[in-house]
């Protein structure tokens, strides 16, 4: 059974009002719709027609996908419904790739994920001997219209650069300036030659630093290469004590030979003016005796007796004409 189809003719309508009141009622209700899509439009246009960029990025305007201009920090005009489209970048924002590693919680006390990643960290020095190497790169965003448009993934390229550099610049070291000495070199190589690439392909990325993280052999080796490390240690130690003896004994010694050399000298130098002023006094008693031999002779002997009686201690003087014998001499008196 087909449906029915109804005409106007079918309706009731009441007293007075026919098909014409209808079609008014559709039209004023008609109007008000309209009314309220243009609200509706121009509600929508005033909120796509402004944009604010924060202080720490500036805003690339596009027009129908074309670059425009740069904005700056603060609130900006821009044509609605899609016409001009901003995108916002942080130019002051620091940001940061790891490599060999991720982070899982940052804080103060980091916390870093279980997962190894050894396509990325393991490589070989130049003495053939594989390292397990953990960096990071950091970096700022210092052209946002070439970071935006000149590379599709500007984010992986830097990533596949650093790899690149990190490998080559790595082995080109032995295992052991890897692990110690050569490691702040490796990091400036590593961020200059980043850098020339990275201009060169006009990414719009400028690189604040490289740091080695953590540098370490691959666990397997790991037990073998920490007792080479213990026996370098203790040889290191070894030699250090020596030096220590070293520079301890050896001045000592040398201040002793000088001390002896000076005594030497002196001593030298003491017995030369002793032989000299004997030599002269007995060139002047000399000529002395000759004036006066008689007088000199004297003279000689009164001195020569007077340093010996100096030395004789008590002294007993008796009349060598005496005959008699004494009656008491008391020899062991101390007065």
């Amino acid at each position: 059974m087909s449906p029915r189809v109804f005409t106007p003719d079918d309706i009731i309508y009441p007293e007075g009002r026919g098909p014409f009141f209808r079609i008014r009622i559709e039209k004023k209700y008609l109007r008000y719709f309209f009314i309220g899509v243009l609200i509706l439009i121009i509600l929508t246009s005033l909120k796509t027609l402004f944009y604010t960029v924060e202080p720490n990025e500036v805003g690339v305007l596009l027009r129908f996908g074309r670059f425009t201009q740069i904005a700056g920090p603060g609130l900006h005009f821009k044509l609605p419904f899609g016409i001009d489209k901003v995108k916002k970048v942080k130019v002051e924002f620091v940001y940061k790739e790891e490599f060999g590693f991720r982070t899982k919680i940052p804080a103060r006390r980091t916390i870093y994920e279980d997962v190894e990643y050894p396509e990325e960290s393991l490589m070989l020095t130049g003495d053939l001997n594989v390292l397990n190497v953990e960096w990071v790169v950091q970096y700022k965003i210092k052209d946002p219209v070439k970071f935006l448009f000149n590379v599709r993934n500007p984010i992986s390229a830097l990533r596949d650069i650093a790899e690149s550099v990190m490998r080559e610049i790595v082995g080109d070291y032995t295992f052991d300036e890897v692990l110690t000495v050569k490691r702040s070199e490796i990091e400036d190589l590593v961020q200059q030659k980043m850098q020339k690439i990275l201009d060169c392909y006009t990414v719009g990325i400028q690189i604040i630093a490289v740091k080695l993280q953590d540098v370490n052999p691959p666990e397997p080796v790991q037990p073998a290469f920490n007792e080479v490390n213990q026996a370098k240690q203790e040889r290191e130690k070894m030699i250090n004590q020596a030096w220590e003896i070293y520079n301890r004994e050896i001045p000592k010694a040398k201040g002793e030979a000088l001390k002896m050399i000076k005594e030497a000298e002196g001593y030298y130098i003491e017995k030369v003016n002793r032989a000299q002023g004997d030599a002269k006094r007995f060139l002047l008693l000399l000529e002395a005796y000759r004036k006066a031999k008689e007088i000199t002779k004297k003279r000689l002997y009164l001195e020569s007796l007077q340093e010996i009686l100096k030395k004789a201690g008590k002294k007993y003087i008796i009349d060598s004409e005496q005959k008699q014998i004494l009656p008491l001499l008391k020899l062991d008196d101390e007065r």
